[in-house]
C-alpha cells in the first residue's frame, strides 16, 4: 500500500506514479486549542482509569496485608516482623504514587457540566480554571482523594507499633492497628465506588466488556474474603494475648529481639494458650488460627487467612461458632451479613453476565445460521459470502445486531426527537462544516440523520454512480480514487465527509432533479462507522433555511474540507510545479527526473475544477 495514503492526519494528494513524498505541514481542522485539557472518552484517558481502578484495588488489597507482621514468638512474646511491614509499605507507597499522578491528572481532565444536564446529554467543560475549581470544591474530588493518599498505616507500623511494643502497651497496639485498618479501609472502599461512577459519568463506561464484569466481580470477591481474613488473624492474636494474660505469660520481646527480620526456630516450651488438646480457654472462631500464632511463615498466614475468609463468606458464617465476648458477636455477625450481601449481589451479577453471554451467543449463532441458509439457496458465490460474513461480524461487534432506528422508532415524534438530539448533537457538532450553524438547524439535521457501518474493503460510492446522500465519518478511515487508481489517491478520516457534490446541488437555481454524479470511488481501508444525510432530507433543510448555508464562510469551509477541492488543488500544484521545472532547468524529455517526465511516466492530470453554487 502507499505510504502517502496510509498517513495519519489530512490526506496528502499526490501522483499515482510519484515515489518520493514530502509531507506538507499539518493543518488545523478543529476550533479552539485543547492541548492542556484531556477528553475524558479517550482511549488513553480509559486505559489510565482501568489501570487507577486495578491500582486502587491492590491497594485495598496491601492494607490488610499490615496485620500479619504482628505475631507471637517462641517465648512466647508480641513481636513485629520488621520486613514484612517493610514490603507492605513499600507496595502500598507505589500504589499511592500512582494515584497522585491521577490526581494530578484531574486538575486537566475535562468534566460533564451538571448545567448541561438539565437539557441533552451533558457537555464537557474545557475551561482550565473552572476543571481545577469544580476539582477542588467538588465533596468526592480533591480533599477526598488527598485522605485516601494519607501514609497512615506506613506511620502506624513503621514508628507507633515498635514504640508501643517497646513501652510493652500490647493493649494499645492492638486497639490501634484495628482503628487504623478500618480509618483507612472503609473510606477506601467508598472512593473506589465513587472514583468509578466518577469516570463513568464523564467517559460513559470504565471497562465496557461483559468479560470485564465477571472479572471485576471476582476482584472484589477476594478483596472481601481478604480483608475479613486479616481482621480475622488480628483479632485471633488479641484472643491469644488475653489468654497469656490471665496465664500472666504476656509481655513484649525485649529490645534485642523486638524487630526481627528473620525468624529462628527455638526450642522455649510453648505455653499451653496454644496446645489444642491442653488449652481450655474459650477462643471460639479463632480456634483455627492456633498453629499459625506461632508459626515463622509469613506466606502461610497469608493464604491461611485468606481461605478462612473465603469459606466464612461463601457459607454466609455457617461454620463459625462464637462465644459470648461482644467484639466475637459483632464480627461473626458481619460476616454473616458480608457473606449473604456478597452472595446477592456479585455471584448474582456473575450469573447475570454468563446468561447474557449465553443468549447473545444463541442469538448470533441463529442470526448466522439463517444468513447461510439464505446465501446457499440464493447461490451466491463465496466471494460474495465472505463479504456478507465480513460485514455481519462487524455489525455484531458495534451495534450487537441490533438497528438503532427501528428501536426508536414507535417513540412519539417529541421523545424520539429528544432522543436523537441527545445521541447525535455532539458527533454533528465535530464536523467543520456545521461549526457555525444555529441551533434549528442541528436540531433538524439530528432528526434526519442515519447511522451507517461499513466493514473493511467495502466500497461506499464508486465513480460516476449518483450521489443519494451525505455521510460524514465518525470512525475508520477511507480511501478516494479517481480513474481506477491512476490519477491520485487520498486518505479521508474521522471528521471528514464525502458527498459533498449534494450541497452545491441543492442551492442551485434553476433546481435540476437528475442527481448529481460522484467524482471518486470511495472505499473503506478499516471499519468505517458514520452517519448519512439523505438527498431529499438535505434539499429539505437547505430550502428552510437557505439563508444559513448561502455565505462566504459555508463557502470557504466546504471548500477547504472537500475532498473534490482538494483534488483539484493538488493536481493543479502538481503541474504547475512540473511545468515550472520544464521552464527552468529547459531539458531534453528524455533527462527529465522520473516524476517529471513524459506522459508515460507522470498521472494524467485530468481532474475538472469542481463547481459549486454557493
Amino acid at each position: 500500500e502507499c505510504e502517502a495514503c496510509m498517513t495519519m492526519g489530512v490526506p496528502i494528494f499526490h501522483s499515482a506514479t510519484r515515489n518520493t513524498i514530502r509531507k506538507p505541514p499539518l493543518w488545523e481542522a478543529a476550533a479552539g486549542h485543547r492541548n492542556l485539557i484531556l477528553d475524558p472518552r479517550s482511549h488513553n484517558v480509559r486505559i489510565w482509569n482501568r489501570l487507577i481502578l486495578l491500582a486502587r484495588a491492590l491497594a485495598l488489597a496491601v492494607d490488610p496485608v499490615f496485620f500479619f507482621s504482628i505475631s507471637i514468638g517462641p517465648r512466647p512474646c508480641i513481636h513485629m516482623n520488621r520486613s514484612a511491614a517493610e514490603v507492605a509499605s513499600a507496595l502500598r507507597t507505589c500504589l499511592d504514587l500512582a494515584h497522585a499522578c491521577h490526581l494530578l491528572i484531574q486538575f486537566r481532565l475535562a468534566y460533564v457540566s451538571r448545567e448541561s444536564l438539565v437539557v441533552g446529554c451533558g457537555k464537557l467543560e474545557w475551561n482550565a480554571r473552572a476543571i481545577a475549581s469544580h476539582y477542588l470544591l467538588c465533596s468526592h474530588g480533591f480533599w477526598f482523594d488527598l485522605f485516601v493518599l494519607l501514609p497512615i498505616p506506613q506511620i502506624v507500623y513503621l514508628w507507633l507499633v515498635p514504640w508501643l511494643l517497646r513501652q510493652n502497651k500490647i493493649w494499645e497496639m492492638m486497639k490501634l492497628a484495628q482503628i487504623t485498618f478500618f480509618l483507612q479501609f472503609i473510606p477506601k472502599v467508598y472512593h473506589l465506588f465513587s472514583l468509578m461512577r466518577r469516570m463513568r459519568e464523564a467517559a460513559g463506561y470504565v471497562f465496557g466488556t461483559v468479560w470485564w464484569g465477571f472479572t471485576l466481580n471476582l476482584i472484589a470477591y477476594s478483596l472481601a474474603s481478604h480483608a475479613s481474613g486479616g481482621c480475622w488473624y488480628i483479632l485471633s492474636i488479641e484472643r491469644a494475648a488475653m489468654c497469656l494474660s490471665q496465664t500472666r505469660a504476656l509481655m513484649s520481646c525485649n529490645r534485642e529481639t523486638w524487630i526481627q527480620y528473620f525468624h529462628t526456630n527455638s526450642s522455649t516450651k510453648k505455653s499451653v494458650c496454644f496446645e489444642e488438646n491442653q488449652t481450655s480457654f474459650p477462643y471460639g472462631i479463632y480456634q483455627f488460627a492456633l498453629p499459625l500464632m506461632t508459626s515463622n511463615a509469613f506466606t502461610i498466614k497469608l493464604l491461611y487467612a485468606n481461605l478462612w475468609g473465603l469459606m466464612a463468606l461463601s457459607t454466609m458464617g455457617n461454620n463459625l461458632e462464637p462465644t459470648s465476648q461482644s467484639l466475637e458477636v459483632v464480627f461473626s455477625i458481619s460476616m454473616v451479613l458480608g457473606g449473604l450481601l456478597l452472595f446477592t449481589t456479585l455471584i448474582g451479577n456473575i450469573q447475570v453476565f454468563l446468561h447474557a453471554i449465553m443468549m447473545q451467543r444463541r442469538k448470533m449463532q441463529l442470526h448466522y445460521r439463517e444468513m447461510e441458509w439464505w446465501m446457499r439457496h440464493r447461490r451466491l458465490p463465496e466471494k460474495l459470502r465472505r463479504r456478507v460474513r465480513r460485514y455481519e461480524h462487524w455489525m455484531w461487534e458495534t451495534r450487537r445486531g441490533q438497528d438503532e432506528m427501528a428501536l426508536i422508532q414507535g417513540f412519539p415524534e417529541g421523545l424520539r426527537r429528544d432522543v436523537k438530539r441527545c445521541i447525535w448533537l455532539h458527533d454533528i457538532r465535530k464536523i467543520p462544516l456545521f461549526f457555525n450553524l444555529g441551533d434549528l438547524v442541528l436540531d433538524s439535521i439530528c432528526d434526519r440523520v442515519k447511522p451507517l457501518a461499513y466493514s473493511k474493503h467495502e466500497k461506499i460510492i464508486r465513480e460516476g454512480d449518483p450521489v443519494q446522500r451525505i455521510v460524514f465519518i465518525m470512525k475508520g478511515r477511507v480511501r478516494r480514487m479517481t480513474k481506477a487508481e491512476k490519477t491520485t489517491t487520498s486518505l479521508l478520516e474521522t471528521g471528514a465527509f464525502l458527498g459533498d457534490e449534494l450541497i452545491p446541488w441543492c442551492l442551485r437555481r434553476p433546481f435540476f432533479d437528475r442527481l448529481p454524479a460522484s467524482g471518486a470511488t470511495f472505499t473503506c481501508t478499516r471499519p468505517v462507522e458514520a452517519f448519512a444525510v439523505e438527498s431529499s432530507d438535505l434539499k429539505y433543510i437547505t430550502d428552510q433555511f437557505r439563508f444559513q448555508f448561502a455565505n462566504e464562510g459555508l463557502k470557504r469551509t466546504m471548500r477547504y474540507y472537500s475532498s473534490n477541492w482538494r483534488t483539484w488543488a493538488a493536481v493543479n500544484i502538481q503541474l504547475a510545479w512540473r511545468q515550472y521545472l520544464k521552464r527552468v532547468q529547459r531539458l531534453p524529455e528524455d533527462q527529465l527526473p522520473a516524476n517529471v517526465a513524459g506522459d508515460n511516466r507522470r498521472p494524467a492530470l485530468s481532474s475538472l475544477r469542481p463547481y459549486d453554487h454557493l
